[in-house]
């Protein structure tokens, strides 16, 4: 759809690595760059922007930026726009006040509350207790992936793909491996690295 000119899409991965993917700042610079690349009406709000703050010369602050975001996405006449944020609970839960995650889930309150009828959100997480907290009371439909057969039949396979395909495991006799892969599942309680078991969509 977006590839046709029928959607826009915008897509930010809550990296722990990375101290600006896990900011709401990242995710607001991230998506402004995205979605301004996508549509020439887009991109003059972004240009706005840029020249009420001295062409460049000044950094707005994570205020305005939002709410240069607010404008692209109130655009009228637009067709649908899709934001993705991947992995939420990568983003810092820490002593600030307020913290990095709770300043984004703020902005994701503040977009829903839009109400606009072009916006579609997905948001992968883990279900932490402060990120259901905010998302289950609004407008949102929730998929849990914790306890799914087939969420623990892929971390199953993942793990015996890597034990039988890592160079060193590979050495292991036949029922050290079988002992590693039946542990690492059992003890993954439908988790693993690479997995975000909570899935949440507004319409």
């Amino acid at each position: 759809m977006r590839k046709a000119g029928l959607a826009s899409l915008g897509f930010h991965f809550f990296d722990f690595r990375d101290t600006d993917k896990k900011q709401r700042r990242g995710l607001l610079s991230s998506l402004l760059c995205q979605l301004s690349d996508q549509s020439d009406s887009f991109y003059h709000i972004l240009s706005h922007l840029y020249s009420t703050h001295r062409d460049g010369g000044q950094s707005p602050n994570d205020k305005a930026l939002a709410q240069c975001l607010k404008d692209i996405l109130g655009s009228p006449g637009q067709a649908p726009v899709y934001l993705i944020l991947d992995a939420l609970d990568e983003c810092p839960n820490s002593s600030d006040t307020p913290t990095p995650r709770e300043k984004v889930l703020m902005l994701v309150e503040d977009l829903v509350d839009l109400q606009l009828p072009n916006l579609r959100i997905c948001l992968t997480s883990r279900p932490e207790v402060d990120i259901k907290a905010v998302l289950d009371p609004l407008k949102f439909r929730s998929i849990s992936l914790h306890d799914q057969d087939g969420q623990k039949q892929d971390i199953l396979d993942y793990i015996k793909s890597v034990v039988y395909s890592d160079p060193k495991t590979r050495k292991w006799r036949a029922e050290e491996k079988e002992y590693i892969i039946d542990v690492l599942s059992q003890k993954a309680n439908g988790m693993c690295v690479t997995d975000k078991p909570m899935l949440y969509k507004a319409c």
